[in-house]
Protein backbone atom coordinates (compact mmCIF):
# COMPACT_ATOMS: atom_id res chain seq x y z
CA UNK A 1 0.00 0.00 0.00
CA UNK A 2 3.02 2.17 0.02
CA UNK A 3 2.21 3.74 -3.32
CA UNK A 4 -1.19 4.84 -2.58
CA UNK A 5 0.04 8.33 -0.79
CA UNK A 6 -0.95 11.95 -1.55
CA UNK A 7 -2.03 15.40 -0.80
CA UNK A 8 -4.57 15.75 2.10
CA UNK A 9 -7.27 18.26 2.17
CA UNK A 10 -9.94 16.55 4.39
CA UNK A 11 -11.84 13.18 4.86
CA UNK A 12 -14.96 14.11 4.45
CA UNK A 13 -16.41 13.29 0.62
CA UNK A 14 -15.80 16.59 -1.23
CA UNK A 15 -12.23 15.98 -0.18
CA UNK A 16 -11.20 12.87 -1.32
CA UNK A 17 -8.38 11.53 -3.47
CA UNK A 18 -7.80 7.90 -4.39
CA UNK A 19 -5.27 6.99 -2.00
CA UNK A 20 -7.74 7.62 0.86
CA UNK A 21 -10.31 5.59 -0.84
CA UNK A 22 -8.11 2.65 -1.58
CA UNK A 23 -7.60 -0.29 1.09
CA UNK A 24 -5.98 -3.35 1.83
CA UNK A 25 -8.15 -5.85 0.06
CA UNK A 26 -9.17 -9.02 2.02
CA UNK A 27 -11.66 -11.91 1.03
CA UNK A 28 -15.39 -10.89 1.67
CA UNK A 29 -14.76 -7.25 1.56
CA UNK A 30 -17.23 -5.10 0.01
CA UNK A 31 -19.02 -7.03 -3.20
CA UNK A 32 -18.98 -4.93 -6.38
CA UNK A 33 -15.99 -2.95 -5.29
CA UNK A 34 -12.89 -2.24 -7.82
CA UNK A 35 -9.94 -4.24 -6.84
CA UNK A 36 -6.41 -3.47 -8.03
CA UNK A 37 -4.04 -6.48 -9.06
CA UNK A 38 -0.64 -5.47 -9.95
CA UNK A 39 1.11 -8.19 -12.10
CA UNK A 40 5.07 -7.03 -12.19
CA UNK A 41 6.54 -8.71 -15.42
CA UNK A 42 8.48 -7.69 -18.76
CA UNK A 43 9.43 -11.36 -18.81
CA UNK A 44 7.29 -10.97 -21.46
CA UNK A 45 8.55 -8.21 -22.98
CA UNK A 46 11.95 -10.09 -23.08
CA UNK A 47 11.09 -12.81 -24.62
CA UNK A 48 9.69 -10.93 -27.47
CA UNK A 49 12.50 -8.90 -28.06
CA UNK A 50 11.08 -5.54 -26.96
CA UNK A 51 12.35 -3.04 -23.92
CA UNK A 52 12.53 -4.44 -20.53
CA UNK A 53 11.01 -2.10 -17.97
CA UNK A 54 7.69 -2.40 -17.46
CA UNK A 55 7.53 -4.95 -14.26
CA UNK A 56 7.96 -1.48 -12.90
CA UNK A 57 4.74 -0.77 -14.17
CA UNK A 58 2.04 -1.63 -11.25
CA UNK A 59 3.59 0.81 -8.72
CA UNK A 60 3.79 3.47 -11.16
CA UNK A 61 0.01 3.08 -11.83
CA UNK A 62 -0.76 3.52 -8.37
CA UNK A 63 1.65 5.99 -8.02
CA UNK A 64 -0.26 8.36 -10.77
CA UNK A 65 -3.62 7.67 -9.55
CA UNK A 66 -3.43 8.23 -6.49
CA UNK A 67 -3.39 12.12 -6.08
CA UNK A 68 -6.52 12.41 -8.58
CA UNK A 69 -9.68 13.48 -6.99
CA UNK A 70 -12.77 11.29 -7.00
CA UNK A 71 -16.10 12.32 -7.48
CA UNK A 72 -17.82 10.60 -4.63
CA UNK A 73 -16.54 8.14 -1.98
CA UNK A 74 -16.12 4.87 -4.02
CA UNK A 75 -15.56 1.32 -2.93
CA UNK A 76 -11.71 0.35 -3.64
CA UNK A 77 -9.18 -2.30 -2.61
CA UNK A 78 -5.65 -3.60 -3.77
CA UNK A 79 -5.11 -7.11 -3.71
CA UNK A 80 -1.27 -6.69 -4.03
CA UNK A 81 1.41 -7.53 -6.91
CA UNK A 82 2.06 -10.82 -8.87
CA UNK A 83 5.48 -10.31 -8.90
CA UNK A 84 7.48 -12.97 -12.20
CA UNK A 85 10.57 -13.63 -10.94
CA UNK A 86 13.53 -15.87 -12.64
CA UNK A 87 11.73 -15.80 -15.75
CA UNK A 88 8.82 -17.90 -14.63
CA UNK A 89 6.29 -16.22 -16.88
CA UNK A 90 4.01 -19.30 -17.17
CA UNK A 91 3.79 -19.86 -13.37
CA UNK A 92 3.07 -15.59 -12.78
CA UNK A 93 -0.01 -15.86 -15.20
CA UNK A 94 -1.23 -18.77 -13.24
CA UNK A 95 -1.00 -17.09 -10.14
CA UNK A 96 -2.64 -14.07 -11.55
CA UNK A 97 -5.47 -16.27 -12.98
CA UNK A 98 -6.57 -17.96 -9.75
CA UNK A 99 -6.38 -14.29 -7.47
CA UNK A 100 -8.65 -12.85 -10.85
CA UNK A 101 -10.77 -15.72 -10.37
CA UNK A 102 -11.23 -15.63 -7.00
CA UNK A 103 -11.80 -12.22 -7.33
CA UNK A 104 -14.63 -12.53 -9.87
CA UNK A 105 -16.34 -15.24 -7.79
CA UNK A 106 -16.47 -12.59 -4.84
CA UNK A 107 -18.08 -10.16 -6.67
CA UNK A 108 -15.48 -8.05 -7.42
CA UNK A 109 -14.27 -5.63 -10.75
CA UNK A 110 -10.71 -6.51 -10.83
CA UNK A 111 -8.65 -4.60 -12.22
CA UNK A 112 -5.05 -5.46 -13.33
CA UNK A 113 -1.75 -3.01 -13.32
CA UNK A 114 0.90 -4.36 -15.94
CA UNK A 115 3.47 -5.38 -16.66
CA UNK A 116 4.01 -6.27 -20.71
CA UNK A 117 0.87 -7.36 -22.45
CA UNK A 118 1.76 -11.01 -21.52
CA UNK A 119 -0.42 -9.87 -18.68
CA UNK A 120 -3.82 -10.25 -20.78
CA UNK A 121 -2.78 -14.24 -20.45
CA UNK A 122 -3.49 -14.42 -17.34
CA UNK A 123 -6.15 -11.98 -16.66
CA UNK A 124 -8.00 -14.32 -19.28
CA UNK A 125 -7.54 -17.34 -17.33
CA UNK A 126 -8.87 -15.68 -14.52
CA UNK A 127 -12.27 -14.62 -16.53
CA UNK A 128 -12.11 -18.34 -17.90
CA UNK A 129 -11.94 -20.09 -14.80
CA UNK A 130 -14.56 -17.97 -13.07
CA UNK A 131 -18.28 -19.21 -12.20
CA UNK A 132 -19.73 -16.41 -13.90
CA UNK A 133 -18.11 -17.53 -17.36
CA UNK A 134 -19.99 -20.76 -17.55
CA UNK A 135 -21.94 -21.23 -20.71
CA UNK A 136 -21.18 -17.63 -21.52
CA UNK A 137 -19.90 -16.05 -24.33
CA UNK A 138 -16.50 -14.01 -23.59
CA UNK A 139 -15.45 -11.51 -25.89
CA UNK A 140 -12.03 -9.12 -25.46
CA UNK A 141 -11.86 -5.71 -26.48
CA UNK A 142 -8.02 -5.31 -27.22
CA UNK A 143 -7.30 -1.16 -27.28
CA UNK A 144 -3.55 -1.96 -29.09
CA UNK A 145 -1.41 -1.11 -32.14
CA UNK A 146 -0.34 -5.15 -32.06
CA UNK A 147 -2.45 -8.01 -32.55
CA UNK A 148 -0.67 -9.94 -30.27
CA UNK A 149 -1.13 -12.91 -32.15
CA UNK A 150 2.22 -14.61 -33.15
CA UNK A 151 2.96 -18.31 -33.61
CA UNK A 152 5.76 -18.19 -31.07
CA UNK A 153 6.25 -21.57 -29.18
CA UNK A 154 7.48 -19.79 -26.08
CA UNK A 155 4.81 -17.51 -24.46
CA UNK A 156 5.80 -13.78 -24.82
CA UNK A 157 3.97 -10.30 -24.88
CA UNK A 158 3.42 -11.50 -28.63
CA UNK A 159 1.43 -14.16 -27.81
CA UNK A 160 -1.74 -14.00 -25.36
CA UNK A 161 -4.24 -13.65 -27.89
CA UNK A 162 -3.06 -16.23 -30.40
CA UNK A 163 -3.13 -18.76 -27.00
CA UNK A 164 -6.59 -17.66 -25.77
CA UNK A 165 -7.83 -17.90 -29.48
CA UNK A 166 -6.31 -21.63 -29.28
CA UNK A 167 -7.90 -22.80 -26.02
CA UNK A 168 -10.94 -23.92 -27.39
CA UNK A 169 -13.13 -21.72 -25.72
CA UNK A 170 -16.40 -19.45 -26.49
CA UNK A 171 -14.25 -16.63 -26.86
CA UNK A 172 -14.60 -13.64 -29.44
CA UNK A 173 -11.54 -10.95 -29.90
CA UNK A 174 -11.56 -7.73 -31.59
CA UNK A 175 -8.95 -4.61 -31.76
CA UNK A 176 -8.85 -1.26 -31.78
CA UNK A 177 -6.12 0.36 -32.97
CA UNK A 178 -4.21 -1.41 -35.45
CA UNK A 179 -1.12 -0.26 -36.99
CA UNK A 180 -0.64 -1.46 -40.27
CA UNK A 181 3.08 -0.49 -40.32
CA UNK A 182 3.66 -2.49 -37.20
CA UNK A 183 2.15 -5.88 -38.11
CA UNK A 184 3.07 -8.25 -40.95
CA UNK A 185 0.78 -9.39 -43.63
CA UNK A 186 1.12 -13.27 -41.76
CA UNK A 187 -0.46 -11.68 -38.54
CA UNK A 188 -3.30 -10.00 -40.98
CA UNK A 189 -3.45 -13.38 -42.14
CA UNK A 190 -3.76 -15.11 -39.06
CA UNK A 191 -6.70 -12.37 -37.43
CA UNK A 192 -8.53 -13.48 -40.75
CA UNK A 193 -7.92 -16.99 -40.15
CA UNK A 194 -9.20 -16.62 -36.18
CA UNK A 195 -11.91 -14.69 -37.30
CA UNK A 196 -10.40 -11.60 -35.44
CA UNK A 197 -12.42 -8.15 -35.59
CA UNK A 198 -10.47 -5.04 -36.21
CA UNK A 199 -10.06 -1.46 -36.86
CA UNK A 200 -6.84 0.34 -38.24
CA UNK A 201 -5.65 3.51 -36.05
CA UNK A 202 -5.93 5.19 -39.40
CA UNK A 203 -9.86 4.57 -39.09
CA UNK A 204 -10.19 5.62 -35.66
CA UNK A 205 -12.63 8.45 -35.84
CA UNK A 206 -15.32 8.67 -33.03
CA UNK A 207 -18.17 7.40 -35.17
CA UNK A 208 -16.47 3.89 -36.38
CA UNK A 209 -15.18 3.26 -33.26
CA UNK A 210 -18.38 3.48 -31.64
CA UNK A 211 -19.61 1.65 -33.91
CA UNK A 212 -17.22 -1.17 -34.02
CA UNK A 213 -17.16 -1.67 -29.71
CA UNK A 214 -21.23 -1.35 -30.06
CA UNK A 215 -21.29 -4.16 -32.64
CA UNK A 216 -18.41 -6.44 -30.76
CA UNK A 217 -20.51 -5.74 -27.88
CA UNK A 218 -23.99 -7.15 -29.29
CA UNK A 219 -22.49 -10.41 -29.71
CA UNK A 220 -21.23 -11.29 -26.47
CA UNK A 221 -22.58 -12.02 -22.88
CA UNK A 222 -18.52 -10.91 -20.64
CA UNK A 223 -16.35 -8.31 -21.74
CA UNK A 224 -12.76 -8.04 -20.54
CA UNK A 225 -11.23 -4.89 -21.85
CA UNK A 226 -7.66 -4.95 -22.13
CA UNK A 227 -5.39 -1.25 -23.00
CA UNK A 228 -1.88 -1.53 -24.19
CA UNK A 229 -0.94 2.16 -23.88
CA UNK A 230 1.08 1.73 -27.05
CA UNK A 231 -2.56 2.38 -28.82
CA UNK A 232 -2.16 5.93 -28.08
CA UNK A 233 0.05 8.36 -30.14
CA UNK A 234 4.17 8.64 -28.82
CA UNK A 235 4.01 12.35 -27.33
CA UNK A 236 0.61 11.09 -25.24
CA UNK A 237 2.73 7.70 -24.13
CA UNK A 238 6.08 7.37 -24.95
CA UNK A 239 6.73 5.68 -22.03
CA UNK A 240 6.20 2.01 -23.54
CA UNK A 241 8.57 -0.77 -25.71
CA UNK A 242 7.14 0.29 -28.69
CA UNK A 243 5.90 3.94 -28.87
CA UNK A 244 3.40 4.55 -31.71
CA UNK A 245 4.48 6.46 -34.58
CA UNK A 246 0.53 7.44 -35.36
CA UNK A 247 -1.90 5.93 -32.93
CA UNK A 248 -5.04 6.62 -31.35
CA UNK A 249 -6.03 9.76 -30.22
CA UNK A 250 -6.91 9.74 -26.54
CA UNK A 251 -10.47 11.32 -26.76
CA UNK A 252 -11.23 8.29 -29.04
CA UNK A 253 -9.56 5.76 -26.35
CA UNK A 254 -11.67 7.42 -23.56
CA UNK A 255 -15.11 7.27 -25.33
CA UNK A 256 -14.09 3.42 -26.01
CA UNK A 257 -13.47 2.85 -21.89
CA UNK A 258 -16.94 4.97 -20.90
CA UNK A 259 -18.49 2.47 -24.07
CA UNK A 260 -17.07 -0.60 -22.01
CA UNK A 261 -18.38 0.68 -18.69
CA UNK A 262 -21.75 2.01 -19.75
CA UNK A 263 -22.48 -1.74 -21.58
CA UNK A 264 -23.54 -3.46 -19.10
CA UNK A 265 -21.03 -6.37 -19.69
CA UNK A 266 -17.78 -5.43 -18.51
CA UNK A 267 -16.45 -7.78 -15.89
CA UNK A 268 -12.73 -7.32 -15.92
CA UNK A 269 -9.58 -4.80 -17.36
CA UNK A 270 -6.38 -4.49 -17.56
CA UNK A 271 -3.54 -2.09 -18.59
CA UNK A 272 -0.70 -3.23 -19.60
CA UNK A 273 3.06 -2.38 -21.54
CA UNK A 274 3.74 0.90 -18.98
CA UNK A 275 7.27 0.96 -18.74
CA UNK A 276 8.42 4.22 -16.26
CA UNK A 277 11.70 4.12 -17.13
CA UNK A 278 11.12 4.99 -20.63
CA UNK A 279 8.52 7.79 -19.71
CA UNK A 280 8.82 11.71 -19.97
CA UNK A 281 7.15 13.63 -17.28
CA UNK A 282 5.36 10.86 -16.17
CA UNK A 283 3.31 11.27 -19.28
CA UNK A 284 1.98 7.74 -19.82
CA UNK A 285 1.32 6.69 -16.10
CA UNK A 286 -0.80 10.02 -16.02
CA UNK A 287 -2.74 9.74 -19.04
CA UNK A 288 -3.07 5.47 -17.97
CA UNK A 289 -4.24 6.55 -14.56
CA UNK A 290 -6.58 9.00 -16.29
CA UNK A 291 -8.37 6.56 -18.06
CA UNK A 292 -8.50 3.81 -14.90
CA UNK A 293 -10.19 6.87 -13.36
CA UNK A 294 -12.70 7.73 -15.88
CA UNK A 295 -13.38 3.33 -16.17
CA UNK A 296 -13.70 2.93 -12.58
CA UNK A 297 -15.82 5.99 -11.42
CA UNK A 298 -18.43 5.13 -14.36
CA UNK A 299 -18.47 1.38 -13.83
CA UNK A 300 -18.19 1.38 -10.14
CA UNK A 301 -21.51 2.18 -7.38
CA UNK A 302 -20.61 5.18 -5.57
CA UNK A 303 -21.75 4.95 -2.06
Amino acid sequence: MTSWTGRVDGTSPEHLRWHQAVAPYEPGADPGACVFVGFASDEGVRRNKGRPGAADGPDALRRALSPMALPGPLRAFDAGTIAVTDQRLEDGQRRLGDTVTALLDAGAFPIVLGGGHEVAFGTYLGLAGAERARDATIGILNLDAHFDLRPDPVPSSGTPFRQILESGDDVRYAVLGISQPANTTILFDTAEWFGVRYLLDDDCTAERARSFVADFLAGIDLLYLTIDLDVLPAAVAPGVSAPAAFGVALPIVQAVCDQAAASGKLVVADVAELNPALDIDNRTARTAARLLHRLVTRHVPQK
